[in-house]
C-alpha cells in the first residue's frame, strides 16, 4: 500500500492533476490497484457541469494511464528522482460506461501487458462500486528528463 507521500515518488504531478490518492496493491511486472476519491471540491466540477457534475472522461483516462505509470515505475525499481518520466502518449479502445460523478471512489486497475525499447502497454479500468465506469489500452513511454 501507498500513501500520497510514497505516491508523489512515482508521479511529478501536484494538485489539481495529481489523480491517484492511495495505492491500495501493485505487483512489479504484473498489476496495481490504486483509487481516486472523487469530491465536489474538484476544480473541474465548476466548469463541468454546474447543475449536474461529471468527471470528464479524459480525467479518467488520465487517472488510469497515472496509475500504469506508477505500476511502469515500481516495475524498473525507480522513481521519479532517478530522472526518469513516464510519459503518456497514446490510448487505445476506450470506452466509457457509467458516470463518475461527485462523492464516487474510483478504483483503478492496470496489467503489464509488454514493454519494448521504451514503450510501455497496460491494460486498465476505472470501477465504481463495482461497476465497470471506463477502460482502456494505455501506451506510456519510459523517457530520461
Amino acid at each position: 500500500m501507498m500513501d500520497i507521500h510514497e505516491i508523489r515518488q512515482y508521479l511529478p504531478h501536484a494538485y489539481p492533476f495529481l489523480m491517484i490518492d492511495r495505492v491500495l496493491e501493485v505487483t512489479a511486472m504484473e498489476s496495481i490497484v490504486a483509487c481516486k476519491n472523487v469530491s465536489v471540491n474538484e476544480p473541474f466540477f465548476t466548469g463541468h457541469f454546474p447543475e449536474m457534475p461529471i468527471m470528464p472522461g479524459v480525467l479518467i483516462v488520465e487517472a488510469m494511464a497515472q496509475s500504469a505509470g506508477i505500476l511502469g515505475f515500481v516495475s524498473q525499481q525507480k522513481t521519479i528522482a532517478d530522472g526518469t518520466l513516464y510519459l503518456f502518449v497514446g490510448a487505445d479502445h476506450v470506452r466509457f460506461k457509467r458516470q463518475v460523478v461527485p462523492g464516487d471512489q474510483l478504483i483503478l486497475r492496470s496489467q503489464y501487458i509488454s514493454d519494448r525499447r521504451g514503450l510501455w502497454k497496460f491494460q486498465c479500468t476505472a470501477h465504481v462500486d463495482e461497476q465497470l465506469a471506463a477502460s482502456a489500452t494505455i501506451l506510456c513511454a519510459d523517457k530520461q528528463r
